[in-house]
């Protein structure tokens, strides 16, 4: 009896210690619990309306309206430059010299011709006067007076034809000095002293005064965008706060056979500020054959190979994943061409944390201060660890 009372109260004690194990396991099973039921902080974006316009920028260089090229009327030899880059001129400036040697002696051989048929129009002169006397006297016959008329006109052709040759001779003299035409910069020069250039060469290039214009390169796909007259802003690298209104001028109606863009001239209002030479960047807006909203690039994720972002389920307080479509990405983000709308809360830091139906906290709106900005507002958060 005493036997079996012992043994009672060891089996007793043995379920006591396998019980109290029980409890001390179950307790830490659902410290666990609790443990992965933290809710996480996050920084949020509420997308707002959808942009219906989207910004181009493109940027070129200030150039003049009118830019010379000036060459040679007459071919030779360069023997003298007198202008360098940057340098101005006005009308009347030599800029270069080629050499007058061959056209001065052309001039004095003209000038011999002429001489020559001076005298030959004075020689048939007197024989026309004299064969005119002698068939008023009866003396004479008329086919006599007809030659020597004959012979006088000829030499006064003559003399006419010297009198063109030496006044073209004379220009070509003229010619060998390249001067400018018009008020200017000496933007380019093509040849130097000492080479020889043909009639027409450009040899120096002259950008006129007065109105700038800037020209930038468009592609294919944006320049139907770019209609004659369409206003734009200019801004300017080397001062940020110089911003002018410029308007489209000029389109190519070809595009470039080897970068496949299109010239555009925007012209610029006059602002001494503005020098020829200086870089710009011409902004534009374009109307959105499709809506887009802008989300940060931070709020951008993948999964199984697509392009995804988390959004915030506000009443459950989890996180969904969903698929979107990038239409492109610009400085302030990703452009979302499908798959979001107005409304949507999105996680916009810490994606790589997230996971499907992930507990989150957002702040109250009263508390978030949120700012609209591309078509997103964003909350303040905490950014998620």
């Amino acid at each position: 009896m005493r036997s079996l009372t012992t043994t009672t109260i060891r089996s007793i004690a043995g379920a006591a210690f396998i019980a109290a194990i029980g409890l001390t396991l179950s307790g830490c099973n659902e410290k666990k619990e609790e443990a992965a039921e933290v809710i996480r902080p996050v920084k949020v974006v509420e997308i707002a309306q959808a942009d219906t316009t989207r910004k181009l920028d493109y940027s070129g260089s200030v150039k003049a309206r009118t830019d010379m090229n000036l060459g040679f009327r007459v071919s030779g030899k360069i023997v003298e430059r007198k202008v360098d880059i940057g340098q101005k001129v006005k009308p009347g400036d030599v800029l270069a010299r080629i050499d007058p040697t061959d056209y001065a002696l052309a001039v004095r051989r003209s000038q011999a011709d002429l001489d020559s048929a001076q005298n030959q129009v004075q020689t048939t002169e007197l024989a026309r006067n004299r064969a005119q006397q002698l068939f008023d006297k009866g003396v004479g016959s008329k086919s006599q007076l007809e030659q020597a008329e004959l012979s006088y006109d000829q030499a006064v052709s003559t003399r006419d034809s010297a009198v063109s040759a030496l006044t073209e001779a004379k220009n070509q003299v003229a010619y060998s000095d390249l001067t400018s035409d018009m008020n200017g910069i000496v933007t380019t020069i093509n040849a130097d002293v000492g080479q020889v250039v043909s009639s027409g060469t450009p040899v120096i290039t002259v950008s006129v005064d007065g109105e700038k214009e800037v020209l930038i390169a468009v592609p294919e796909m944006d320049i139907a965008q770019f209609k004659v007259g369409k206003d734009v802003k200019a801004r300017f690298w080397s001062d940020d706060a110089l911003v002018l209104d410029g308007k489209v001028r000029e389109v190519s109606g070809s595009a470039d056979t080897q970068s496949r863009t299109f010239a555009v001239r925007v012209s610029l209002p006059s602002d001494p500020r503005v020098l020829l030479g200086m870089t710009a960047t011409i902004e534009a807006q374009a109307g959105n054959t499709q809506p887009y909203v802008s989300i940060p690039l931070s709020a951008l994720a993948q999964k199984d190979g697509q392009q995804i972002v988390w959004l915030v389920d506000r009443s459950a307080g989890t996180v969904h994943s969903r698929n979107v479509k990038v239409a492109d990405f610009a400085d302030d983000g990703v452009r979302v061409a499908d798959g979001l709308k107005a409304g949507d809360v999105v996680v916009a830091a810490g994606t790589q944390f997230m996971t499907e139906n992930m507990k989150v906290k957002v702040p109250d709106a009263q508390q978030a201060s949120a700012a609209t900005n591309g078509g997103a507002v964003t909350a303040a958060a905490d950014i998620v660890r």
